[in-house]
């Protein structure tokens, strides 16, 4: 059982110490917790540019700390930033490599992108009122991760962009594409995909895919002018609230095939090209 964080507490995820290679500096922990009184904030800290995606080791711990808040009723209001230039540049493709090229049948791939599902349905299914921070470029399956969310924030230089399409792959990442055509609309979320075209903060804000759109510099300010007033409300209320709003999204979806989404994607990578 996860023992409560303290409100005010700052909480890094641990990480292992290096074996047999004293002089390499432990690697950064994927996500970092800061709580303050009943408001969480996760941020995901890439190491560097090229680890601003949703690598295997990202996804287990924004599952850890979905699943920590089971015993931690009084966690009302999940806020989810990035340290990083970019909020998330997409799922980790070398990873994928990797897998598949260890295990061609793809049933190792399938292990890793299943994750992904879990988190988007613990992101649904969460007592948490769950608000996402954007900014920088923010690109397919991390579109798919934001949509999943209740509220979004992003900067007005925020880009946006489905490019799966482009890259020989469909768009399966976690149940994305249910989510956003329920956010968003079929007949934008259909052109987005297929063309592969990027937009702008505006353009998601007019979609519904963004909530606020504030300059960078006060996108903070915006964030809070919404955790403060819902820090206040009733906590049965918000959690009542939000399990009617998760039901009828899902009543949306006349059919969920989330499920199937790791099998798709696994499918078709490890079909020769």
């Amino acid at each position: 059982m996860n023992s409560p964080m303290t409100p005010g507490a700052t909480v890094q995820t641990p990480v292992p110490e290096p074996l047999n290679h004293p002089e390499t500096a432990a690697p950064a922990a994927p996500v970092s917790l800061t709580r303050t009184g009943s408001v969480l904030h996760v941020q995901l800290n890439p190491s560097g540019q090229d680890d601003d995606v949703l690598s295997s080791a990202v996804l287990d711990a924004l599952i850890a700390v979905l699943d920590g808040l089971h015993e931690q009723p009084d966690v009302r209001i999940l806020v989810l930033s990035s340290l990083g230039e970019d909020f998330c540049r997409g799922a980790d493709r070398r990873e994928f490599q990797e897998a598949l090229a260890a295990d061609p049948t793809g049933a190792t791939l399938r292990r890793i992108t299943d994750k992904a599902q879990r988190l988007c349905q613990a992101l649904e299914n969460t007592h948490a009122v769950t608000i996402a921070r954007l900014h920088g470029n923010v690109i397919g399956a991390g579109l798919a991760l934001a949509a999943h969310f209740d509220l979004r924030a992003g900067a007005d230089t925020c880009r946006f962009r489905m490019p799966e399409v482009g890259l020989g792959l469909a768009p399966a990442w976690g149940g994305g594409m249910g989510r956003l055509i329920v956010e968003a609309g079929a007949a934008r979320i259909r052109e987005l995909m297929l063309t592969c075209e990027d937009f702008d903060a505006s353009t998601a804000h007019r979609l519904g895919l963004l909530h606020k759109v504030a300059p960078l510099d006060d996108l903070d300010d915006t964030v809070t002018a919404w955790t403060r007033p819902l820090a206040r409300r009733s906590p049965q209320a918000l959690v009542l609230t939000k399990r009617m709003l998760t039901g009828y999204v899902k009543a949306a979806r006349a059919s969920d095939t989330t499920l199937l989404d790791s099998h798709l994607l696994a499918a078709q990578l490890t079909q020769p090209r």
